[in-house]
């Protein structure tokens, strides 16, 4: 039921910037907590940012100091600012939510991802 729709990504050149969205249907936004995941070539998942349902954030630390995760609760879209970004932020950048399922347990929910590719 939940769907995830990632979009923003592209190519930029080290020390540049990018805010990705991930829009959501089937949720809400503001009542879950949200987060941004990436993966590069040869790599496990990274789990990168999150925002609770109250609002609070937390960061890998590679990306304390340049990332920033926000809500907009209106447009039920939740953002990543990625500013002086680096070549090691190349990846597929995914964003991910968690619904429990009294008959299942926890389920995850994935965004198709977008692409970061930073380079010179």
């Amino acid at each position: 039921q939940v769907q995830l729709v990632e979009s923003g990504g592209g190519l930029v050149q080290p020390g540049g910037s990018l805010r990705l969205s991930c829009t959501a249907s089937g949720a809400t936004v503001s009542s879950y907590a949200m987060r941004w995941y990436r993966q590069a070539p040869g790599k496990e998942r990274e789990l990168v940012a999150t925002i609770s349902s109250t609002g609070g954030t937390n960061y890998a630390d590679s990306a304390t100091g340049r990332f920033t995760i926000s809500r907009d609760n209106a447009k039920n879209t939740v953002y990543l600012q990625m500013n002086i970004l680096k070549p090691e932020d190349t990846a597929v950048y995914y964003c991910n939510t968690m619904r429990m399922i009294l008959s299942v347990g926890p389920v995850q929910y994935w965004g198709q991802g977008t692409q970061v590719t930073v380079s010179s």
